[in-house]
């Protein structure tokens, strides 16, 4: 097993090409990206999909290393390249500020839509320019943990392979179908042509999300549009159901997170 200890290595400036500043266009020239931490690293070394995001090779220091075998047997990480390094060198190459001494790269896997209606969904989760890292990857891993057959992020979203969203996805990334760039329209075309009601979550919806509600969606396929964390969603088909969320307070909105939260919950539970 290769050991790392030279601050000068260039596995550290591939690395950080894949993490920096530069991080998008390399991880799409390299068909690559990175996964950080024990929780990551062993959902990726043993993935719930049959096709996920394959592991190309695993860096380690000695802690790291003891903290991934409580995880993962032997025979399983031996599949995969492992380089150990010192904790200097998982440090420079780090990008989560509190490294657990565990980093993976993984091969990147572009679904298509097409491949998504194969599969035979019943809940899927459509999210439209959703900015912000911390977000995307809390609604991969709400939608994972309600039952949620897969995750569509629009065109112009953040990127889901930036070492944010897949920290915040907590391993989930590697449990569901995530499907991107993806124009809003085709989406609301496909969905149609394969007979899934839409609902599309707005301040301003016709429809109250309470439990007549969901009663009344209970065992039907259904896909649930969410906005853009500031400007919401664009202007829709006449015919989508508009769904509001009530609130008894005074703020303006929920954040996208917290209300895919409420809906993925109460939906994907109701099954």
């Amino acid at each position: 097993m290769e050991n790392i200890t030279s601050l000068n290595s260039p596995h550290i400036e591939r690395v950080k090409a894949l993490v920096g500043p530069r991080g998008k266009k390399n991880r799409e020239l390299e068909n690559s990206f990175v996964a950080e931490g024990v929780q990551a690293v062993s959902e990726a070394l043993l993935p719930k999909m049959g096709e996920g995001l394959a592991v190309k090779r695993v860096y380690l220091t000695e802690n790291g290393l003891a903290k991934l075998s409580e995880k993962i047997d032997q025979a399983t990480l031996s599949k995969s390249e492992v380089i150990l390094v010192s904790d200097q060198v998982m440090s420079a190459m780090a990008d989560a500020e509190s490294p657990q001494g565990i980093l993976a790269i993984c091969s990147t896997k572009s679904l298509k839509l097409k491949d998504l209606w194969a599969s035979k969904p019943k809940r899927i989760a459509f999210f439209w320019q959703i900015q912000d890292p911390g977000n995307a990857g809390t609604v991969i891993r709400t939608a994972d943990a309600c039952g949620f057959d897969a995750v569509v992020f629009s065109a112009e979203s953040v990127d889901i392979f930036n070492p944010k969203t897949v920290r915040a996805t907590v391993g989930s990334l590697w449990h569901i179908p995530v499907v991107t760039d993806i124009n809003i329209e085709d989406f609301i075309s496909e969905a149609r042509d394969n007979n899934f009601p839409i609902y599309a979550l707005t301040g301003h919806g016709d429809q109250q999300f309470n439990a007549d509600f969901i009663a009344k969606v209970k065992g039907q396929n259904s896909a649930w549009v969410f906005g853009n964390e500031a400007r919401g969603l664009p202007n829709l088909p006449s015919d989508l159901t508009a769904v509001a969320i009530p609130m008894k307070g005074f703020a303006e909105s929920l954040n996208v997170a917290s209300a895919a939260a409420i809906v993925l919950h109460s939906v994907g539970l109701s099954l």
